[in-house]
């Protein structure tokens, strides 16, 4: 996005009046939508790894290919179950915990755990002051420059594109969600506790019966393509260059949603299986609104569709940018780093 194609940030409370009111119109959950989204994603997950069952002793050139393609289908379910904790995707809210519930079980997520860190997300998303709750770690440049050797080693290690989404996402979802959050309140704790018990059971059943090492080796194909794939989507969504960052008393909710979130512009196919996550933009400026009816919000009005999109090549420019740079109000490298030195070296011989 540029600053020319950005929507602006101080909408008049005629315009926020009028946007409330037009996304209020497809905040509205279908059930037939619905029903027939987890019929669409999870028959087909199912049935994935019921061929995997069945190549696992023929080939295993048969059986990672499947893997791939049912990570590939994880990453919609998760789509599915992240809806069920914004209460959007079924009217009925016991609807929306049972199959949260089923879809965390099936992404290693604990629902109730997971639902209050992502509320904190949207509360916050694109306040420098709050950050560090379901977010990627970001540091302003001056506070990489004040941080120790030590910190510095840990930030960039953590923004290496290998462990951003290779190693991370594993560790997330195989590790990190097991354990509660120090803030975590009694229910969220047993959320956890209760997801931990499932995930026990479905481990030890399955593999009792692909046997252990294949279970493993498919169960890790699976999970490493769905994380690799969530994490960049979320990154990028998030991580782009004149991405919205303000502190506190300048923050404002409706500017962090539509310029702190990118409208990612997938081919069909790869929309379809990130059930419309790419149209974030939508997404934070309402959570109520089903996936399903994202794109249709997008298409309804002048506003949303001046949004400039990032495409799935341009989206590559993310990758380098690390540090938020608050004087010039963007995501920079640690090029920017250099340059800033070389200006302050020349700054003291002047």
């Amino acid at each position: 996005m540029t600053d020319e194609t950005r929507p602006d940030p101080a909408l008049s409370p005629k315009g926020r009046a009028e946007l409330k009111q037009l996304v209020n119109e497809f905040q509205k959950p279908s059930t037939a939508r619905a029903v027939w989204q987890l019929l669409n994603t999870l028959g087909p997950y199912v049935l994935l790894w019921y061929l995997m069952y069945l190549s696992r002793g023929v080939s295993w050139w048969l059986t990672l290919p499947l893997a791939v393609l049912a990570g590939a289908f994880l990453v919609r379910v998760f789509i599915i179950f992240h809806d069920c904790g914004h209460g959007s995707f079924f009217k009925s809210r016991r609807a929306n915990d049972a199959v949260g519930f089923l879809t965390g079980l099936l992404t290693f997520t604990p629902y109730s755990h997971w639902r209050w860190q992502h509320a904190v997300h949207h509360s916050s998303s694109g306040d420098l002051d709050r950050r560090g709750t379901g977010d990627i770690w970001t540091m302003t440049v001056q506070e990489y420059l004040e941080s120790s050797r030590w910190k510095r080693f840990a930030y960039r290690l953590a923004r290496n594109p290998f462990v951003l989404f290779v190693i991370g996402p594993l560790f997330l979802f195989l590790v990190w969600q097991r354990l509660p959050s120090p803030g975590a309140n009694a229910r969220e704790r047993r959320s956890v506790q209760a997801m931990n018990l499932a995930i026990a059971a479905m481990v030890v059943l399955l593999a009792w019966t692909y046997g252990l090492k294949a279970y493993l080796l498919i169960q890790l194909t699976v999970t490493a393509v769905a994380g690799a794939a969530g994490v960049w989507m979320f990154y990028v969504q998030h991580q782009f260059e004149d991405v919205y960052w303000e502190r506190g008393e300048q923050w404002d909710s409706a500017a962090a949603a539509l310029q702190g979130s990118s409208f990612y512009r997938l081919p069909k196919i790869l929309q379809w299986f990130t059930g419309n996550i790419g149209f974030h933009h939508i997404h934070h400026l309402s959570a109520r609104i089903p996936n399903y009816n994202l794109e249709r919000c997008h298409r309804s009005h002048p506003l949303f569709r001046d949004v400039k999109p990032i495409t799935l090549v341009t989206s590559l420019r993310c990758l380098p940018l690390r540090l938020w740079d608050e004087r010039q109000k963007r995501l920079v490298g640690y090029r920017h780093l250099r340059q800033l030195r070389r200006e302050h070296r020349r700054d003291g011989r002047s």
